[in-house]
């Protein structure tokens, strides 16, 4: 009868055991991998929930992916140890996964699960060393989502050892990649990873801001990029109050305290309805920083003791942990309080030489895996330096008479070419507001159009036309091209020939030949003129539009840079987008 009892009770349990060890299908294992990413960022313990649920899984594949998930989200909730632990065992599970795609694929999400979570630690190079591993996995397999982390990512890395153009550069050419793969994403994740970049090009732009603070143009640059973050972000909560408290600091840098406040305000609600003590740690910090800026000295007291505790709390707001207490004892030695004053300056120095440090050693570690920094090139230059010293002194004496010839041809040559750009740009302000008050009043009349359409069938029945199109097909083209000048096309970037002749449908012979017969001018002048014309009007008609820097002006309809753009410009107009802002 034991031996019985004994069997029945084997039987329970090994079959309760299966049943808990089962493998998810297919299906369930993807719905779980959507879930735990989804709720990363916004909810931690949801993604940990889901994780667990899909380690429950017998198969090795599943258990990897959970694990190497569970490595970043202990890692977020402050358990390094736990994360450490997990990491190791999704590369052990992983070892058992059969040879395929599907696995050169699964290592590349365990390495950048495990680069997160040594760059939550602050250990940067190590980081950077598991992105550039995964990267190289998803390019061999061509999986373009995965490398659109991992660019992310590795920009995120040079932005936070300090290697702020370099960072710049990253996202901006992520940003073009994105835009040519935007099939391969749901509209949803498109819009999600144009959000993403937007904030870090702002955030990358803020903080080249701090390091040049002289360079307010950067400022300019990074209230743009938050802006259309923003915009991107209208179904992406979390990285609209990102982007949102981010606007805050730029407000703060411009000094328009009271918009910062009021956004400022608007993030504490927000992360004590959705309990993110990270972020109000953040916003806590930054009103304290309005409220020292502007002497309210008790009033920011308070909000640096609150940023304290929250960063207590957290473990991870290291930062704003290190600045409050700095401000801190800047405060009591205002107030003449000593040992409060030798209190906070003893808390900043502790764990400024420590976090110091170990940012100067990651920076010094990412730079060499990034081959930035050339450690020879000061010795090189000024080895440069004084090998031709000698040379320059010898000819520093005739240098100096040709510059005052020189200065004086300039002078009287700046003069005439200042009068004549004046009046090219006082006729040109005239010519377009003449063209905004005839668009407002009244259209052409109908047989002054029938004249004008004759008076072009004559013209271009005159020209020595050598391609043949079919009228109708000509017409067509031209009709597509002023429908991508209505919706403001031309203001992108990728606003080239090849481009536009793959969104209207046509080739690149054609379009080109179009433009040249319908407007007198190849296709690159055509798209230039389109983006100056914009920017003459939007100075003319909007007064806020004239306070941008030439380097945002320039961004914002398409320019690669602002060299380029003011070239452009002064063609136009003859003078300097500057000039031209000042003199309407």
């Amino acid at each position: 009868m034991r031996l019985i009892i004994s069997f029945v009770l084997f039987f329970v349990l090994n079959t309760a055991f299966a049943q808990q060890k089962s493998a998810l299908t297919e299906e369930e294992y993807l719905i779980l991998q959507e879930k735990i990413r989804l709720n990363y960022n916004a909810n931690v313990d949801s993604a940990l929930v889901y994780a667990k649920q899909m380690s429950k899984s017998n198969n090795f594949k599943h258990l990897a992916f959970a694990n190497g998930a569970m490595t970043q989200l202990f890692q977020i909730k402050g358990n390094t140890k736990l994360s450490k632990e997990k990491y190791s065992l999704a590369l052990k599970y992983l070892e058992k996964v059969p040879e395929s795609r599907d696995k050169i694929q699964l290592k590349s999400y365990i390495y950048n699960y495990g680069g997160l979570a040594e760059w939550k630690r602050g250990n940067f190079s190590a980081a950077l060393d598991k992105y550039q591993q995964g990267m190289k996995l998803s390019v061999e397999i061509g999986d373009v989502i995965q490398i659109v982390k991992f660019r992310g990512n590795i920009a995120l890395i040079n932005e936070a050892v300090g290697n702020y153009q370099l960072a710049i550069k990253n996202l901006k050419q992520l940003n073009d990649f994105v835009d040519k793969n935007e099939g391969i994403f749901t509209k949803e994740d498109f819009l999600n990873r144009k959000s993403n970049i937007n904030v870090n090009l702002g955030s990358s732009y803020e903080n080249y801001f701090i390091k040049n603070s002289d360079k307010k143009f950067l400022l300019d640059s990074a209230e743009y990029y938050y802006k259309r973050a923003i915009n991107y972000s209208q179904n992406f909560a979390d990285n609209k109050i990102t982007a949102k408290l981010s606007l805050g600091n730029i407000y703060n840098w411009k000094g328009d305290y009271k918009a910062a406040e009021k956004t400022y305000y608007d993030i504490v609600f927000y992360s004590q309805q959705n309990n993110q003590p990270g972020l109000l740690c953040v916003a806590n910090y930054n009103l304290g920083d309005i409220y020292f800026t502007t002497k309210k000295y008790d009033k920011a007291l308070v909000f640096f003791k609150k940023c304290d505790s929250l960063a207590e709390i957290t473990k991870s707001n290291n930062i704003d942990f290190l600045k409050s207490n700095y401000y801190q004892a800047k405060i009591y030695n205002l107030k003449n309080e000593p040992e409060l004053a030798y209190k906070h300056s003893k808390v900043y120095l502790d764990n400024y030489e420590d976090f110091q440090t170990k940012l100067n050693h990651e920076a010094l570690e990412v730079n060499y895996k990034l081959g930035v920094n050339d450690l020879t090139q000061e010795m090189v230059v000024i080895q440069e330096k004084y090998q031709y010293d000698v040379l320059i002194n010898k000819a520093l004496k005739v240098f100096y008479v040709l510059l005052v010839v020189g200065i004086v041809f300039l002078l009287i040559k700046n003069i005439r070419d200042k009068n004549k750009a004046h009046k090219k740009m006082n006729a040109l302000i005239e010519e377009f507001k003449a063209n905004i008050e005839k668009k407002n009043n009244a259209e052409i009349e109908p047989e002054e159009k029938e004249e004008i359409l004759e008076t072009e069938e004559i013209h271009l029945k005159r020209e020595n036309i050598t391609l043949s199109i079919d009228e109708a097909k000509e017409n067509k083209i031209v009709e597509k091209l002023l429908a991508l000048e209505n919706k403001l096309e031309y203001l992108n970037a990728d606003f080239t020939l090849p481009y536009v002749a793959k969104k209207i449908k046509t080739n690149t012979t054609y379009l080109s030949y179009v433009v040249n017969k319908r407007f007198g001018k190849s296709f690159g002048e055509y798209s230039n003129e389109l983006k100056i014309n914009y920017v003459i009007n939007e100075m003319i008609t909007n007064h806020m539009y004239r306070k941008y820097s030439t380097q945002a002006i320039a961004e914002s309809v398409g320019f690669k840079n602002a060299v380029s753009f003011a070239k452009s410009f002064r063609k136009r107009t003859g003078v300097s987008p500057a000039q031209f802002a000042n003199n309407i």
